[in-house]
């Protein structure tokens, strides 16, 4: 295995240890409020504090972006890592299990190697620019899907900024009319890995962070799909927004998308 990708593994698996030792004391956790539904505990910080430190032990000169701790190592370096060390933490604190660690790494902008942990399951997803995708060693395709009639999509709910709310649910009723389902299961991370896993056929989301879906989206390109944002470019890190989907589905969701695009949505998109 590539070095970085191996020292990430690495680091992913360090925090997915400390998740899972806590997961029998949720209720003794010290908890906190971030925002309006966005939770923190300190199984967040430890996990995240234990992945740097592997990260920063093997490349002191790198940078790190870390969902809890912000900034941290070499500013202006050319790799930056980019850590979500619990995505799903509502899921977490309630028991519901499904949540992961999520590591990116980006080489002068762009995302070159990726490392989605679920800890509880112990699927290991990586992927590297330009080779391919994995899930426990195994090579990964998105599906074949050729159209929304029997496809099988993943969302999100923008519920930390209930203002996108409307012309979420606008989309989502647009796309409920043809597929077989649509999962909201509350980790981003993972429906991104589902996705290029052939889980999902597609995945839609409004609201996300650089952290949530860094590792994701490489997989999804090297599994072999196509991921934009909702305008159907590429600026889906700078706009919070992403769809992704097999080569034949991405362009009819993103015909059912668009139309409910608001000034809102258009003016971060564009």
């Amino acid at each position: 295995m590539d070095p970085m990708l191996n020292i990430a593994v690495r680091a992913a698996r360090a925090a997915g240890d400390i998740i899972v030792r806590s997961m029998d004391r949720v209720d003794l956790l010290n908890i906190t409020t971030k925002s309006r539904n966005d939770f923190v505990s300190e199984v967040d910080r430890q996990a995240e504090y234990e992945i740097a430190n592997i990260l920063q032990r093997a490349y002191p000169s790198h940078a790190i972006l870390g969902e809890e701790h912000g900034e941290q190592g070499v500013a202006g370096s050319d790799y930056v890592w980019v850590i979500d060390p619990l995505d799903g933490t509502t899921n977490f604190l309630h028991g519901f299990h499904q949540f992961a660690v999520s590591i990116a790494l980006f080489h002068r902008g762009k995302v070159d190697r990726g490392v989605i942990y679920d800890p509880v399951k112990q699927e290991l997803f990586t992927a590297q620019r330009g080779a391919g995708a994995t899930l426990n060693n195994r090579r990964l395709r998105v599906t074949k899907q050729k159209g929304l009639s029997g496809a099988l999509l993943g969302t999100g709910i923008p519920f930390k900024d209930q203002s996108y709310i409307d012309p979420y649910l606008g989309m989502l009723k647009s796309l409920l009319k043809d597929a077989a389902g649509i999962r909201r299961a509350g980790s981003a991370a993972l429906d991104l890995a589902y996705v290029a896993a052939g889980r999902f056929d597609g995945f839609w989301e409004i609201g996300l962070e650089k952290w949530d879906m860094g590792a994701g989206a490489l997989l999804v390109q090297e599994a072999g799909g196509i991921v934009t944002d909702l305008e159907g470019g590429d600026r889906y890190f700078e706009t919070g927004a992403i769809v992704c989907a097999n080569p034949k589905l991405h362009g009819p969701m993103l015909e059912l998308i668009q139309p409910h695009l608001t000034d809102q949505l258009r003016y971060r998109a564009s």
